[in-house]
């Protein structure tokens, strides 16, 4: 099962209208209360988004100014605005009802579980507040944290936040390598991890890997490092460096009072893939973040206040960021988190864990969908999904096969599908169905969120007619758009805001993915235009893995395309050629794809190496990749081969396919 092509997307005319009993309890309830509101905010953006900020969140100061785009393509927002994510996500909720209700649901994966009502959350979040103080954390300084996907990732996020420290979450399946590039650019003050983690029934070592990243003083602004015992295995300790969070936790002390921190304050860091070797640190603010993944969860995902309310990403990515965290918890909801991931020796876990907990609104990638698929329908026939109301997909585009079987046997054929289009540098959703308004179509992202402006351009920002590829552009600021890239406004400015020339002095943001819309206006996401891959929906830069390849002595030269996969979206294919006398072998293979984990973690393995004398270049030297996609899927070779300096490279390649 692939991603979707042109042509499946073009006939695609099924079209599925929210049921009249789901519209009339939803926050928005009909096609005409969605336009209302996309019409306001284009009319006036300011006043649409001040009006909510005031009404959904706490401030402890009203802000001057609503937006600033005095420098474009750095905006503010809520400028002077006080507030504070931490308190907006815990305290709030304490002085209501919700005081007692379950915050965080948590499954682990060997099967223990916890549940943390907003009350106790609230206690665990101020305690590691104190505890990040007492070693020395203060407002400004950033945290890295390494963990799995335990209670306490959440627990460590939401006090960095409330004490003014931007949080850097690397996700737990990256390399020590990884990990310590990260920490370096975000100079870390400190690093949260755990002895280990849980995955897939084997235990994944994180302190150790913590170890290697800051071996012989690679890190020397990392003062710290605080362990979660989770595991139990044994772990090495370095005196006066690390500490056990269990042990300073329990005599720190539960009062803790939430920063107030300005509106454009730094949240957090969040390193994403580019097409550069080098990945982006994207910084995203504390006002406008916070508004936008609060009514973005609150609209899409139509919370209402007994949902149980669950998202499988982890909190190493931004999905784990805004809709298991800080989005869910700002609205008052029960989210659960769940440690594991379905595998040979329980394919059902996830359906085990929607009957368990009687789960309402389940928000998961097409990677995984598809995976489901090919395990059999057996497995969630098996169990009660009956308390499912609403389902969802983000990460990747989804095909409408997936769609329909997503809809037919998980929702059985009741539930609404919002299919999400977003980024790590978008902060939340930008393109997606809202459930009681809006007539879904198998395969599409719908409609803009009210307030987003979204287009498809050709290169020089002109619109291009329905149903023409163009690129996805959005035409007008929005609160959780990021603020810039760490360290490097250069390179914010050239990768988002100048591969189309601002027109009339309106800038365009560039998201780096095609798409088309349809006669309807139905957005239809084709998937990345530059050199990024999407493997299960994470995104890796060709320039990550193609440098950790070159990095082996066996190595000369290596360029890295994605291949088509019914499961995982995208496969890593590598191309490369070798250095001097080092020969081809399934050996050698084997020990590159294990040098690429060992660099970068294992969602970047290569599935396929292939050997190569030399690659397909320019006459200028620019490897053209377009071709070795086309050899890595099967495909016939198309398009222009004009500029290619020596076409036996491509011959040769052709016949060793």
């Amino acid at each position: 099962m692939s991603q979707p092509t042109i042509e499946s997307i073009l006939q695609e005319k099924r079209i599925f209208p929210p049921s009249s009993d789901f519209s009339r309890t939803a926050h928005i309830k009909s096609l005409e209360d969605y336009q209302k509101l996309y019409d306001q905010a284009q009319a006036n953006p300011e006043a649409f988004w001040a009006e909510l900020a005031e009404k959904e969140l706490h401030w402890f100061q009203k802000w001057d100014t609503v937006f600033d785009w005095s420098n474009p393509p750095f905006g503010k927002w809520f400028i002077n605005g006080k507030i504070n994510i931490s308190y907006n996500c815990l305290d709030r909720h304490l002085t209501t009802p919700r005081k007692n209700k379950a915050a965080i649901i948590w499954e682990g994966e060997p099967g223990d579980s916890r549940t943390l009502t907003y009350a106790q959350l609230h206690r665990e979040v101020c305690q590691f507040a104190n505890v990040l103080k007492s070693l020395g954390v203060k407002k400004g300084d950033r945290v890295g944290i390494y963990m799995p996907m335990i209670p306490e990732a959440a627990v460590a996020m939401l006090a960095c936040a409330r004490i003014g420290a931007p949080h850097s979450v690397v996700f737990g399946g990256f390399s020590a390598e990884a990990l310590r590039d990260r920490l370096i650019d975000a100079q870390a003050k400190l690093v949260i991890t755990a002895d280990g983690g849980w995955r897939k029934d084997a235990i994944v070592p994180l302190k150790p890997q913590v170890d290697k990243a800051l071996a012989d003083n690679a890190c020397p602004s990392v003062e710290n490092v605080l362990v979660v015992q989770r595991t139990q295995q044994e772990i090495s300790m370095q005196t006066g460096r690390d500490h056990w969070w269990h042990e300073l936790q329990k005599t720190a002390s539960p009062n803790c009072p939430a920063e107030a921190m300005d509106s454009e304050d730094m949240l957090f860091i969040l390193y994403t893939s580019g097409s550069t070797g080098k990945p982006k640190g994207v910084v995203h603010t504390t006002g406008g973040y916070n508004l936008y993944t609060h009514i973005t969860t609150k609209w899409i995902f139509d919370l209402q206040e007994t949902d149980v309310y669950w998202c499988t990403a982890d909190v190493g990515w931004i999905t784990g960021h805004s809709y298991i965290v800080y989005g869910p918890l700002s609205n008052g909801a029960t989210t659960v988190m769940y440690e594991g991931a379905p595998r040979a020796s329980n394919p059902g876990c996830f359906w085990d864990v929607i009957e368990k907990y009687g789960v309402n609104i389940f928000y998961t990638a097409p990677t995984a969908i598809r995976a489901f698929i090919k395990m059999g329908d057996q497995h969630p026939k098996a169990r009660d999904l009956s308390s499912l109301r609403l389902l969802g997909t983000v990460g990747e585009p989804i095909n409408p096969e997936a769609w329909m079987w997503y809809h037919e046997v998980i929702g059985g054929g009741k539930c609404p599908i919002v299919d999400t289009w977003w980024q790590t540098e978008t902060g939340g959703i930008m393109i997606t169905p809202l459930p009681g308004a809006i007539p879904t179509k198998p395969g599409s992202a719908t409609r803009p969120f009210p307030g987003i402006l979204a287009d498809i351009v050709d290169l020089e920002g002109n619109p291009v007619a329905d149903n023409e590829g163009g690129y996805l552009v959005i035409k007008y600021p929005w609160p959780s758009m990021m603020r810039t890239v760490y360290g490097d406004e250069n390179r914010f400015r050239r990768t988002y805001w100048e591969h189309i020339p601002p027109k009339d002095g309106k800038y365009l943001y560039f998201a780096g993915d095609g798409a088309r819309r349809d006669e309807d206006g139905y957005f239809w996401v084709m998937g990345r235009v530059d050199d990024v891959l999407n493997v299960s929906g994470h995104r890796l830069g060709t320039m990550e893995v193609e440098s950790a390849l070159v990095s082996h002595p066996a190595v000369a030269e290596a360029a890295v395309v994605g291949k088509p996969d019914e499961i995982k979206g995208e496969e890593v294919v590598a191309f490369v050629t070798l250095e001097g006398t080092h020969q081809p072998s399934e050996e050698l293979a084997n020990a590159l794809k294990q040098h690429v984990v060992q660099e970068i973690g294992a969602i970047a393995r290569p599935g396929e190496i292939k050997f190569t004398d030399a690659l397909p270049k320019t006459r200028s030297g620019k490897i053209m990749r377009r071709l070795l996609r086309n050899l890595a899927a099967g495909q016939e070779v198309s398009g222009d081969t004009s500029t290619l300096e020596d076409r036996s490279v491509l011959d040769k390649l052709r016949e060793g396919n």
